[in-house]
């Protein structure tokens, strides 16, 4: 029996690319949004969900950081993509009017779309595969999605590679129940919520990994949702929760913190390049 995988859908978004290079035999299910693979992930409808984590030109996926909040659910792998966008559409350039993808895709291809089309209407859609589907209906629309969206659904590839970075890479979480063993190159992510009246409570966490010697690989903040000025911090590290120094570290801060969450300790994702796939690999 195949592995159930979840992804966003329809069929045709970057997360299922992402998922089919890490799983390329598994059964995708679809869902609505990157919430609900989460949720599927939890009840055990599928046994691992790909969403995406952050990207290099837009920064991290908020709703994806909420959600893993909210969830029983563990970052257990990673898989970064180089993404390619098109504008895609059953008209000519030159007739359209409207302007539909994700809005992370159309963030990615802000300079592009006010250089080429600084009065046309965007719409947002839960997906770049839905903006294709909408495309369909009038010659006015387009939509921003990969190069295969358009031979799924019969549509015109308008223009090519309109994203703002050649550089364009989305890094997607593979998220499951349970924590994967070590293998030696790992990362392990973290939400920590601070009392907001303990001056210096941040430093003296950072000076938890700084005294073991553990590099960070990121650090920022989400709103909590609970006033203005609170937050979450979430932290990427090297190194896996079962090694002597991170889990001595994340003992202390859980001891200073309101609340720690691990939200994963997994295998490191080499980068698109240096794997070397060539350029048809990263038209998705």
């Amino acid at each position: 029996m195949s592995q159930k995988v979840g992804v966003l859908g329809p069929e045709g978004t970057f997360s299922e690319r992402a998922a089919r290079k890490r799983y390329p035999e598994a059964e995708l299910r679809y869902y609505g949004d990157f919430e609900d693979v989460l949720a599927a992930v939890e009840q055990g409808e599928v046994e691992v969900g790909v969403v995406p984590l952050e990207n290099s030109l837009e920064g991290t996926v908020g709703q994806t950081l909420d959600a893993l909040l909210r969830y029983d659910v563990k970052i257990a792998g990673e898989v970064n993509v180089l993404v390619r966008h098109c504008l895609i559409g059953r008209g000519k350039p030159q007739d359209v009017k409207i302007v539909l993808s994700h809005p992370q895709a159309l963030a990615q291809c802000r300079r592009y779309l006010k250089r080429r089309y600084p009065h046309v209407e965007i719409r947002t859609t839960g997906s770049t595969s839905h903006a294709v589907r909408l495309a369909q209906e009038f010659p006015e629309m387009a939509a921003i999605a990969g190069e295969k969206a358009a031979a799924s659904c019969g549509l015109t590839i308008m223009d090519r590679d309109i994203q703002d970075s050649e550089e364009n890479v989305t890094r997607f979480a593979v998220v499951g129940q349970k924590i994967p063993p070590p293998t030696g190159t790992d990362k392990t992510s973290l939400a920590i919520y601070l009392e907001r009246t303990e001056f210096g409570a941040l430093w003296e966490i950072l000076g938890e990994f700084a005294m073991r010697g553990i590099n960070l690989t990121k650090i920022e903040s989400r709103p909590s949702r609970r006033g203005l000025g609170d937050y979450y911090f979430f932290i990427d590290l090297e190194g896996h929760i079962s090694e002597e120094n991170v889990g001595e570290a994340i003992s202390r801060i859980k001891k200073k913190s309101v609340s720690t969450k691990v939200l994963g300790s997994y295998p490191r994702a080499t980068s698109p390049r240096a794997m070397g796939w060539g350029e048809s690999e990263y038209r998705v």
